[in-house]
């Protein structure tokens, strides 16, 4: 199944339009809701029911989330798309925004009639310019339409939304540090608990969602949540979003049924450039270990195969690698990457970040010493599990994945001061 819930306008000749959005069935699952009487509680059992997993990363059950907020206690709730995008390798997020940016609103705001939340902000990275826009024009076409704003068709549910737009700090992915920067505070991460369900934006219980996992929830309504659980595998229900990249002959984004074997979006991706063999993959984002391509090309894209491979499905972000990449350059350009994005709020990862970007950065240049992988090793293990947040695990995880499946290269850096590659 392609192409069957996020990436469906994309036939139409302006799918960011309202009018072509609603000619295929757009906002009539929110009307539904309220003209038949949908309760907020069988939305979230619906959600539930289709087995949809946090799309940005972490994998969280949604519904499970959304089932943590108490609806009925007083006061002011909110709902929080994250659609920072700021793992390397990841371009998903910014197609949903562009190409079908009213289902997210309509996920927006069906969300917060189910949490009883009457205000939702949309963090956008900074850098989109474009799907910025087209997520503005399309909450302005909402509110004028009736979709937004106060007791919405005759309802008596008010709902609004907002977009913030980011200031390029990868560690705003993370979703407190995120709140913190919608408040116009630094952006760093909170200590948790307390967690933002309970203690959220401005204080008040708050649910956060990728911008895919927002934008699944009109299909999951309309067709049911077991049809969506139904199109992917046991754990791991629906279709995801794979944006795929690196040295293949047509990188894109790809809607596909979890589940689907690696080699056959590989194929979809036009297959490897030139006609190279497969070297390695990493098949969620940087921050996700590198897996051999051999044994890459066994699995199948969920959660389970791919975590039981030694790595994780992340963010949906593939970046595939032929023979003639030198695994420690590829290592030392992400090391720097967490080094320089790291908020040094915690020391393990401050420290941390630094240590592995010079060690590795040495051993790439021709000065590595022996003992430096045993160094490197022990680096990885005194960040990984002791930082506020999951940006240390990030840095130590792709060190580990490297070490683990291509040591080889490491050590002839070390002992011939060059890269193995084409030597």
């Amino acid at each position: 199944m392609a192409n069957e819930v996020c990436l469906r306008t994309l036939g139409l000749d302006r799918p960011w339009d309202i009018d072509q959005y609603r000619s295929i069935g757009g906002y009539e699952m929110l009307k539904k809701i309220f003209s038949e009487g949908i309760t907020p509680e069988q939305i979230i059992e619906e959600v539930k029911t289709s087995s949809l997993r946090g799309r940005g990363g972490a994998g969280f059950p949604t519904g499970l989330k959304w089932s943590f907020i108490s609806r009925n206690a007083p006061g002011q709730k909110f709902v929080v798309c994250n659609s920072d995008e700021g793992e390397p390798g990841t371009f998903k997020d910014r197609d949903i925004l562009r190409y079908n940016p009213h289902q997210l609103v309509e996920g927006m705001i069906i969300a917060g009639f189910a949490i009883g939340a009457t205000r939702g902000y949309n963090y956008i990275r900074g850098e989109f310019i474009e799907p910025a826009q087209r997520f503005q024009d399309a909450i302005d076409q909402a509110r004028e339409a009736g979709f937004l704003g106060e007791n919405i068709f005759g309802s008596g549910f008010d709902f609004d939304l907002n977009v913030h737009l980011g200031g390029g700090a990868y560690v705003c992915g993370e979703e407190t540090a995120l709140l913190e920067s919608i408040e116009g505070k630094k952006g760093q991460p909170r200590y948790k608990p307390p967690f933002p369900a309970h203690f959220g934006l401005y204080g008040c219980p708050t649910i956060i969602n990728n911008t895919e996992s927002l934008a699944s929830i009109p299909m999951i309504m309309e067709k049911g949540g077991q049809w969506f659980k139904d199109l992917g595998v046991e754990n791991s229900g629906g279709t995801k979003l794979f944006s795929i990249s690196g040295n293949i002959n047509n990188p894109g984004v790809f809607e596909i049924s979890m589940g689907t074997p690696f080699f056959e979006l590989l194929e979809m991706a036009g297959g490897m450039k030139d006609g190279r063999p497969i070297k390695a993959v990493i098949p969620g984002g940087s921050s996700s270990p590198v897996i051999p391509g051999e044994q890459m090309m066994d699995l199948t894209m969920d959660y389970d195969s791919i975590q039981g491979a030694g790595s994780m499905l992340g963010s949906g972000a593939v970046i595939v690698m032929d023979d003639t990449n030198c695994m420690v350059k590829v290592l030392e350009r992400m090391s720097y990457f967490y080094y320089e994005e790291s908020c040094g709020q915690c020391t393990p990862c401050r420290e941390g970040t630094g240590w592995l970007y010079r060690v590795v950065s040495r051993i790439e240049n021709g000065q590595g010493r022996p003992e430096d992988l045993a160094l490197l090793d022990d680096v990885t293990e005194k960040i990984a599990g002791r930082t506020i947040c999951a940006l240390g695990d990030a840095a130590a995880m792709p060190v580990q994945g490297m070490l683990k499946h291509f040591r080889d290269e490491f050590e002839y850096h070390i002992e011939h001061k060059r890269c193995k590659v084409g030597s």
